[in-house]
């Protein structure tokens, strides 16, 4: 009675103090079904960047069109993973889930069935908008469904299991490209969905933000699209037309024109799907900002090194894949673990010190070369990558989602990845025109060798940003009071205080 009293009047039910434990059956089936669904949408992620050439020679595709096989995906994500944040907060995290998740499913399908170049960039399109309604809603998901105790190690166990997809794409395949056809790369992600889809209807339980009533922003959605779009489109003919060319002038400046428009109507809007006021919150705009810029560099690094091993290194698509290995290994054995030291020592030095050691790997990298070897070469800076990835995803994640309000987790993780997606957006556009790579492409080892030497220092300096404004930006929170001081408190819920907003180590705000 009390929950639909509250539902009528708009405002959240009464909460509980309690939630799933971390070893419960129901808490491994609510990270099962969050990590499996979100796996396929990081996997789709990079998967594409080493069935390329396969694509090309099969559909009769350009460089403009493999350029976005790739982008159309990742703009339509950035672009609209706040809509999907907001749809769970508004309908229901479980419900938006899973209709991202059979959305995806679908468009997947037709990617697979792809009979030229257009039908496959348009597919690609609308699976970008099935992984922005699903991405959001599994971080809120495990926000609000586990208890406050074991959230950092839930949040670690589906960075771990969930983000390393993201690495396994190139190698994943590379091998699917070998034993079969390009196709497949689309086909395996349909069981994945159906199992996603029958956990989540039986296991998952729904919760969303009772004082989310209003209109849902599209016009703000839209201007997202386009100003994104005509970024990304500007950026990548700056390469071949020429900075000066109109092509270039007229993508960049609708690009920006629409983004102002964009940032005025948040301002201005009764219901924005990006409330500006978020960001006062101090460490919720210094994660981002770190995201921004260790997502842009990784974002560079997996689609030119998988590129640069096969074109310029001769190897093969499958042992390309296989180079970024380490970097998943490393993140499935210890990402839980970094949860736990981001809990003890606070966000800010994992987050300080993993990007300055994945600099340190992505500078080493530019030593690849027509003679590349897999032990000299590559081993140590993608070891050193991973273990930079490792320290730096969970406390960043665990640290955006509680730098705001618990009803407000949808919007946080949706901010969060639609900043994630928009830096590697941009750069995967810009550095063929930053690095000099001419109109050849990535089909000419003479000149892809010195541009790829160029892309991983820039990569490394965004990431070694990424670090200074974590040590800079990212500060310790006041310490709790002592019994002597006051009423005690627990280290992540205070219960004077009444509801926990305000969470302590990698989670704090």
């Amino acid at each position: 009675m009390t929950v639909r009293m509250c539902r009528m009047a708009g405002e959240a039910p009464p909460r509980s103090e309690s939630g799933l434990a971390y070893g419960d059956p129901g808490g491994r089936w609510v990270l099962a079904a969050t990590v499996l669904g979100s796996s396929v949408a990081f996997l789709d992620a990079t998967v594409v960047n080493i069935a390329l050439p396969a694509i090309g020679s099969d559909l009769g595709a350009g460089v403009a069109g493999l350029t976005w096989t790739v982008n159309a995906y990742t703009l339509t994500l950035a672009a609209f993973v706040l809509v999907g944040g907001s749809l769970g907060d508004h309908f229901g995290r479980r419900r938006v889930f899973m209709v991202g998740v059979a959305w995806f499913g679908v468009a997947s399908l037709v990617c697979a069935l792809a009979t030229g170049i257009g039908m496959l960039v348009a597919a690609r399109a609308f699976q970008g908008v099935g992984a922005a309604l699903l991405t959001p809603g599994a971080l809120a998901i495990l926000q609000t469904t586990f208890r406050a105790e074991d959230r950092s190690r839930a949040i670690g166990a589906w960075s771990g299991l969930a983000g390393i997809t993201g690495a396994v794409g190139p190698f994943l395949g590379g091998w699917l490209v070998e034993v079969g056809s390009w196709r497949w790369i689309f086909l395996i992600n349909v069981p994945v969905v159906v199992a996603v889809l029958a956990i989540a209807a039986r296991h998952v339980p729904e919760s969303r933000d009772y004082a989310a009533t209003g209109r849902l922003d599209l016009g703000g959605a839209v201007l997202a699209a386009i100003g994104l779009g005509s970024l990304t489109y500007g950026l990548s003919a700056w390469s071949e037309e020429g900075a000066g060319s109109l092509e270039v002038r007229a993508g960049l400046g609708l690009g920006l024109v629409a983004l102002v428009a964009f940032v005025v109507r948040e301002r201005v809007a009764s219901h924005p799907m990006l409330p500006l006021a978020v960001f006062a919150a101090p460490r919720f705009g210094a994660t981002n900002l770190v995201t921004f810029l260790v997502y842009a560099a990784l974002g560079g690094v997996f689609f030119w090194l998988v590129v640069t091993l096969q074109v310029v290194s001769g190897w093969s698509p499958l042992t390309a894949g296989l180079s970024l290995l380490p970097v998943t290994v490393l993140m499935l054995l210890f990402s839980p673990r970094a949860g736990l030291v981001g809990d003890r020592l606070g966000p800010r030095i994992p987050m300080t010190v993993g990007p300055l050691g994945g600099a340190v790997g992505v500078a080493l990298l530019a030593r690849v070369g027509p003679d590349a070897s897999y032990l000299a070469d590559v081993l140590l800076p993608v070891t050193l990558l991973g273990i930079g990835l490792t320290l730096t995803v969970t406390p960043l994640t665990a640290t955006v989602l509680g730098a705001v309000e618990e009803e407000r987790a949808g919007l946080a993780s949706g901010v969060n990845n639609a900043v994630a997606r928009t830096g590697g957006l941009l750069l995967v556009a810009v550095l063929p025109a930053l690095t000099g790579l001419g109109t050849g492409g990535f089909g000419e080892p003479a000149a892809l060798e010195p541009a790829f030497r160029t892309a991983m220092l820039i990569c490394a300096v965004l990431l070694a940003l990424g670090g200074a404004v974590s040590g800079l930006a990212i500060r310790p929170l006041p310490a709790l009071p002592s019994a002597a001081e006051g009423p005690s408190c627990p280290r992540r819920h205070c219960a004077v205080d009444g509801p926990p907003t305000v969470l302590t180590g990698p989670a704090g705000s």
